[in-house]
């Protein structure tokens, strides 16, 4: 099993992974959400592409190492939507959230379009190709940054059990207006123990109308 360097005790990690995670049913859902879902990226990519460099110079992408299953480090892409150097402006932000998390509703480091991005959730298209590789699901726990798994405590490390998602309980029943981590370690838990294909099915149909209606996103 690999383990990520960033925790403070392999001892931590249940040795369980979760029956989702092995599931061929759920894997060949992944492939064919992800093939629908790249294929929305490419017809939205160069509107996206455009807006992003007329709103403000650097890349396109933004990469950052996340935690998957069992700890596994794997690069998210999204489409970025903060200013190039806001790893470095991090600290001058104030963290509004309860927690190993980090969130601010007036973030500065977001750009015009980022918002815009945000609020529809546009800027988490290329995750689709981590979906497609195998890295993340469609539907699963959110995927932790390596900082916040370097202060987890035991309790914590079982949401790592499955595979990251583009989309779950947090998303359909808080979005960004959950803001306690304990919130998220309880819906991810919830999600671990409610899974089924249908339930998987749920929250994708739950998913799209809270991103078409704009709810709790910032």
């Amino acid at each position: 099993m690999r383990l990520s360097t960033y925790y403070p005790t392999p001892q931590a990690i249940s040795p369980e992974i979760h029956r989702s995670a092995h599931s061929m049913r759920k894997r060949c859902m992944d492939i064919l959400g992800a093939l629908l879902g790249l294929s929305i990226t490419t017809i939205l990519f160069f509107p996206i592409v455009l807006a992003i460099r007329l709103d403000s110079p650097g890349p396109i992408f933004y990469i950052q190492k996340r935690c998957g299953l069992q700890g596994r480090q794997f690069s998210i892409l999204k489409f970025r939507s903060m200013v190039t150097n806001a790893e470095k402006l991090k600290h001058l932000v104030k963290n509004e959230a309860d927690g190993h998390i980090f969130k601010n509703r007036n973030d500065p480091r977001i750009t015009r379009v980022g918002q815009f991005l945000r609020k529809t959730s546009l800027d988490e298209l290329p995750q689709f190709l981590n979906v497609l590789k195998g890295e993340m699901s469609l539907v699963g726990t959110r995927p932790p940054t390596s900082d916040e798994v370097a202060h987890y405590s035991n309790q914590h490390f079982q949401r790592l059990n499955v595979k990251p998602g583009i989309t779950g309980e947090w998303q359909v029943y808080g979005r960004s207006n959950v803001e306690n981590f304990d919130e998220i370690v309880r819906m991810d838990l919830n999600y671990q123990r409610k899974w089924s294909i249908g339930y998987d099915l749920l929250l994708l149909i739950k998913t799209i109308v809270v991103v078409l209606g704009k709810q709790g996103a910032y």
